[in-house]
């Protein structure tokens, strides 16, 4: 999604507020609190939602517009939702306290709102340390009923190619936090970013835990011995591709190789400040953590702690981590050459008869009925 710059008109906003508020009573009534959630998790559906309440259909202002004018359209009706939205662009910093402030309103128990507040931030966690893809986090939603169950709606930024990146989070989908753990990921550029999501970076993920539990001060040795060779030895390659110096002595002929192996790592041409990187460690390693979740979540470990661990477990333990892209295309209802799947019908006609019945219960006037009819006819059958 294109970045893009200004604000969404206020009258713009209103309707889209109203509409909103019809779609969202319409799916509840019909469906219940968690298929809503089920619906905003998924990319397609929420980039669809967005065009039918009448915004710019490639704009990266789609997603924190969308999600304003939701936690605007059912501020006051929460409760008889059973839905609840917090965060947006400006206050996603506020998630976690008005995700308490939620639960002591409703009489919840501290380890459910406190389960929903970890949720959060290992979400945004997540997306800015283990998937390192170059996308700055700049906004989060956290959406929640009283079954406890969520979904996390984040966008972050790419200013060098002016982009932005959206990530989807769906609590029954979540297993484990640092594996897989998207319902889906809107993009329209492929990168090679540092994914420690993928399953193929678990041995990797193990061996960086280990390091930090058991054995610190030989990471932070491997570190510092690979610094002292990126700057000895890099670049690898001459001007003229030569890949080291050759001396003929008496008896046998000696010849220098340069490490041409590390001249495409992603990291390892970083300069990493390794006293501040000690200190990171050892407040980790203080916690002790069990697992590499557990380390992810201990305080002060970010992005460049996890690129240093990631590194060293590979270069130095063989484990590599995956340098594959999690962003997939996803169809909500099928494709109409059968790829990925046949189109299923019956949860198309189920999808349309609730939008449509959100339309009517949005108490807009007729002509504005008549308006997103249209424009929901225009996206659905464009030929």
């Amino acid at each position: 999604m294109p970045l893009d710059w200004g604000k969404c008109p206020r009258w713009l906003f209103e309707r889209m507020t109203r509409l909103g508020r019809g779609i969202s009573i319409a799916i509840v009534q019909e469906f219940g609190p968690e298929i809503l959630l089920k619906r905003l998790s998924d990319p397609v559906w929420f980039q669809s939602l967005g065009c039918v309440m009448g915004f710019d259909w490639n704009s990266s202002g789609l997603t924190v517009t969308t999600m304003g004018a939701l936690k605007e359209a059912i501020r006051g009706i929460e409760r008889d939702l059973g839905v609840y939205i917090c965060g947006g662009k400006r206050v996603s910093h506020k998630t976690p306290e008005e995700t308490q402030n939620w639960g002591q309103r409703l009489g919840w128990e501290n380890k459910k709102t406190d389960r929903l507040v970890y949720a959060s931030k290992m979400a945004a966690k997540v997306d800015s340390a283990l998937v390192q893809d170059g996308f700055s986090i700049y906004a989060h939603n956290l959406i929640f009923t009283n079954s406890g169950q969520w979904a996390v709606i984040q966008q972050g930024m790419n200013i060098n190619i002016q982009k932005a990146r959206r990530y989807h989070w769906l609590s029954n989908r979540v297993s484990d936090f640092t594996q897989e753990p998207h319902s889906g990921i809107a993009s329209d550029v492929r990168l090679k970013p540092l994914n420690l999501t993928a399953k193929e970076s678990l041995d990797n993920k193990n061996v960086a835990a280990t390091l930090v539990k058991d054995e610190p001060e030989l990471f932070l040795k491997n570190l510092q011995c690979l610094a002292k060779l990126n700057t000895k030895n890099m670049p690898a390659v001459s001007s003229r591709g030569i890949l080291g110096s050759q001396g003929r002595l008496p008896g046998f002929t000696d010849m220098e190789l340069n490490n041409v192996e590390f001249h495409w790592h992603h990291v390892v041409k970083e300069k990493f400040d390794l006293k501040r990187l000690r200190k990171t460690i050892e407040r980790a390693r203080f916690s002790s953590p069990q697992n590499f979740t557990q380390l992810l979540a201990s305080e002060g470990v970010g992005p460049k702690t996890i690129r240093a661990l990631s590194l060293v477990a590979e270069l130095v333990y063989g484990a590599k981590p995956s340098y594959q892209d999690p962003a997939r295309y996803t169809f909500a209802v099928g494709g109409k050459d059968g790829t990925p799947f046949p189109v299923d019908r019956k949860t198309y006609d189920k999808t349309l008869v609730a939008i449509e019945r959100g339309i009517k219960l949005s108490k807009m006037n007729q002509r504005e009925i008549d308006d997103a009819k249209q424009r929901l006819e225009t996206i659905t059958y464009p030929f």
